[in-house]
């Protein structure tokens, strides 16, 4: 026997270690794709516990590289797996996973931006991912507009953002990270922040600390109103935050103030200090102003 010979290392799920895996098939993480890689199975497997039921439907994972999250979620039990991947070079390693798991994991090559969930998966559908940061926000707006035509589009959302957008979704009137993303996830949702991860966690590391939040479709919106007047609203009001509402609904091609009036919203107020179901009301008052039904 050739004693040279190293007897390959192992996961505790009995695959190659991740490490092994980047280094065997060369998935360097690539800037221009948001890549940055979680190497500790023990985390993966941390995210996809806070996934919610693992053996309900389908769970969908979008961007999974060299396949850590993968692993962690059907480690932790889930029955369907459909992962969404753009960039050709992992999906060698992870036909090794889909061996592994014959029925319960499948890969697709595509692009997240570009693709209908709905359309890949039957309900009741999950998505755990680790985002890829560049894309993370594009795609998570496209999610919510799905769940305003049909709150029963997804189960869940458990995703991770860079800290300061997952602060953004759960950030409350009057403070500093409330904006647009705040209002249009909690009108639609529940959100909540589950963990930070570390910078050194990752391989490579990124600059910035890693939040996984778990966001939680609502049976119906948090107050009557239409998204895209709602988006046109909050850009409105958002995009000159520091000036008061009489001034940043200028934009609008409506009067303002008569808007602000039917509304019953006080005109010296900065959009960070509105509710949510405030802008909802701005927004159905708008629609009645131009006469859409």
């Amino acid at each position: 026997m050739d004693d040279s010979t190293e007897t390959p290392r192992l996961a505790q799920d009995g695959l190659p270690l991740l490490k092994d895996v980047i280094n065997q098939y060369g998935l360097m993480a690539k800037k221009s794709l948001g890549q940055n890689f979680l190497l500790d199975l023990n985390l993966t497997a941390r995210i996809a516990r806070g996934g919610g039921p693992l053996d309900e439907g389908t769970i969908i994972e979008i961007g999974p590289g060299p396949g850590g999250l993968t692993r962690g979620l059907l480690m932790e039990g889930a029955k369907s797996v459909l992962s969404i991947e753009k960039d050709r070079r992992c999906l060698e390693a992870l036909a090794e996973v889909e061996a592994a798991y014959p029925g319960r994991f499948r890969v697709m090559e595509a692009d997240a931006l570009e693709l209908d969930l709905t359309k890949e998966a039957p309900a009741p559908r999950r998505i755990v991912a680790n985002l890829p940061y560049n894309v993370s926000t594009v795609l998570l707006v496209g999610w919510l507009t799905q769940i305003a035509e049909d709150p029963e589009t997804y189960a869940s959302l458990t995703l991770m953002f860079q800290k300061e957008v997952a602060e953004r979704l759960t950030a409350q009137p009057r403070t500093r990270d409330y904006g647009r993303l705040s209002v249009l996830t909690q009108w639609l949702c529940d959100a909540h922040h589950l963990f930070d991860i570390s910078p050194k966690a990752f391989t490579p590391p990124p600059k910035i600390t890693s939040t996984v939040v778990r966001i939680t479709p609502r049976s119906k919106p948090l107050a009557p109103a239409r998204l895209t007047t709602l988006e046109k609203i909050t850009e409105a009001a958002f995009g000159k935050r520091r000036k008061m509402l009489r001034q940043s609904l200028k934009s609008l091609d409506v009067d303002s103030m008569a808007l602000i009036e039917e509304a019953g919203v006080r005109e010296t107020a900065r959009a960070e200090e509105l509710s949510v179901e405030e802008f909802c009301t701005l927004a159905r008052c708008y629609d009645a102003m131009l006469g859409n039904g």
